[in-house]
């Protein structure tokens, strides 16, 4: 997928050197020079170590945790680049943190998704690349253009060899219908819905299965597994309700806190997840799969360079 001409360059922060080393292979081209640090104060430091005056630029930062260093680093890198007079400033952000803040669950609760949106443009980004927003409606958030990548057809490639007609994609809340419809109508699959309520106030939540699985192999599909706790319980229900065997996949693997002691105590065969956010070494367990979204990110970054669709990738 070799990029011709010299009027593009990629530079990346920290948070995921490996992601941005895989897609400059993609792509058949160096990544860009640059050191990024921190000061003995703690205080982030950048260095850009080539001309980039009216070139092309994508920074690959997912703002997976620590959070905030890494939303810092990708702010002082397009502040950077700007001073120095790049043509367009693409933030390649795989994973957008915060993005579960996007609205007033309760009073005098802040919309954080919408001020980093903010802090983004004011910093000097002029466009902004991501893959499954927590909510799509995020896009909006943004006054530059976004482009939002899919990674259901990258995770639903893993599966195909392994379904068959006794196999139900499951959507594990009713937020995420449309997700598992998407991801459903890939691989020409019906599915099932986890009903989550709370009878009444300080009663445990109780999970009903609308769809059938009894006898089936059970896919749960979601786009962030934090903690782990609400996708382990619904793997769960899905063996009581009389699935045979439970798989899951997720686009974003934050797997913080007792995640992955929760997924080995789990009835969940394997859990795929993509590289949008690197997993450390004690996360790395035979359970879990990767697969990588570096060949997606790839091609937009080529379009966009090229001025041409993105979407066109999901037809």
């Amino acid at each position: 997928m070799n990029i011709s001409g010299n009027n593009i360059k990629i530079f990346a922060g920290n948070s995921n050197k490996d992601l941005a080393e895989n897609i400059c292979t993609e792509l058949g081209i160096e990544m860009g020079s640059s050191e990024v640090g921190k000061f003995s104060d703690g205080e982030i430091s950048v260095n850009i170590g080539e001309t980039v005056r009216g070139v092309d630029v994508f920074i690959i930062q997912p703002t997976c945790p620590p959070s905030n260093d890494n939303l810092m680093e990708l702010l002082i890198m397009i502040d950077a680049l700007k001073r120095a007079s790049a043509g367009r400033i693409n933030a390649v952000v795989p994973y957008y943190g915060y993005a579960r803040q996007d609205r007033k669950a309760k009073a005098r609760d802040p919309i954080t998704s919408k001020l980093v949106a903010d802090i983004i443009t004011a910093a000097g980004a002029d466009r902004v690349v991501s893959m499954d927003l927590h909510a799509a409606q995020l896009q909006g958030y943004f006054d530059i253009p976004v482009d939002h990548l899919l990674g259901g057809p990258i995770l639903a490639e893993y599966f195909k060899k392994m379904v068959d007609k006794d196999t139900v994609i499951v959507s594990p809340d009713v937020g995420g219908v449309q997700r598992a419809r998407n991801f459903a109508s890939i691989l020409d699959l019906p599915i099932a819905i986890i009903e989550k309520r709370r009878p009444k106030a300080n009663v445990s939540e109780v999970m009903n299965v609308i769809g059938d699985i009894e006898g089936k192999n059970a896919i749960i599909v979601d786009d962030i597994i934090d903690t782990a706790g609400s996708m382990t319980k619904a793997a769960q229900v899905l063996q009581d309700f009389g699935a045979k065997k439970v798989y899951a996949c997720c686009t974003h693997a934050v797997l913080s806190g007792p995640a992955i002691e929760r997924i080995k105590d789990s009835v969940i065969e394997k859990l795929v997840v993509t590289d949008t956010i690197p997993l450390s070494e004690e996360k790395q367990i035979d359970q879990i799969d990767v697969v990588s979204v570096a060949p997606m990110f790839a091609k937009a970054i080529k379009r966009i360079y090229q001025n041409e669709s993105v979407s066109t990738l999901f037809n």
